[in-house]
């Protein structure tokens, strides 16, 4: 999930770098227990590099929110290009954040982690599985009474299978399994929604 990306000027590739040398402590550490310090030995750098580009430890952390969740939701974005179905687009959503936590439960872990430490993660995610709850609406598949409650349904549902998964307490089909409780929950009949739950998943472009 780097950002390295040639010809980057020097400032915004200390910055890359830094929030790289974060994402690596951060998933070996936690966020809590992790120092600036590591941080910096990490990077190769002294601490008052990683202070010349963040005034805080906060501020790195919200930093790496933003290249975990921005980095995700535009791969899964992607993924979805061809699928105009709102119910669809929700199941491959929910279905891909559990997906992770089975092929890189660190990641999940460190996921689950910054979002707790820096909201901006769960806010970025949240315009796009909005836009797919709208589209559902839209279309006449979903039917919720509060569009709020339904977001926090979603997310809450979302995270706590990804952490069952990441840490090994649920089965392989739990991914499709939970979008189809989702999608019912949404209004979505019980065979509708296990059909589309348990869709094959579109191409996931590779993480870089």
């Amino acid at each position: 999930m780097s950002t390295l990306a040639p010809g980057l000027p020097k400032r915004e590739r200390t910055r890359a770098q830094l929030v790289d040398a974060a994402i690596k402590v951060y998933a070996a550490r936690g966020v809590a227990a992790a120092t600036v310090q590591e941080i910096a030995d990490v990077a190769g750098m002294t601490t008052g590099t990683v202070y010349n580009h963040f005034r805080t430890k906060e501020e790195v952390t919200s930093e790496v929110a933003l290249r975990l969740a921005a980095t995700l939701s535009a791969r899964i974005a992607e993924s979805q290009a061809g699928v105009k179905e709102g119910a669809e687009r929700m199941a491959i959503g929910g279905r891909r954040y559990v997906w992770l936590a089975e092929v890189a439960p660190q990641w999940a872990l460190l996921m689950l982690d910054v979002a707790a430490a820096a909201p901006e993660l769960l806010v970025h995610i949240r315009q796009y599985v909005l836009a797919d709850l709208r589209l559902g609406v839209k279309q006449k598949a979903f039917r919720i009474a509060s569009e709020e409650v339904a977001m926090d349904f979603i997310n809450g549902a979302g995270m706590q299978a990804m952490r069952s998964v990441a840490l090994g307490l649920a089965p392989a089909t739990h991914g499709a399994d939970m979008a189809a409780c989702v999608l019912r929950a949404l209004g979505v009949p019980f065979a509708q929604a296990e059909e589309i739950a348990h869709r094959p998943l579109p191409d996931f472009p590779a993480l870089g």
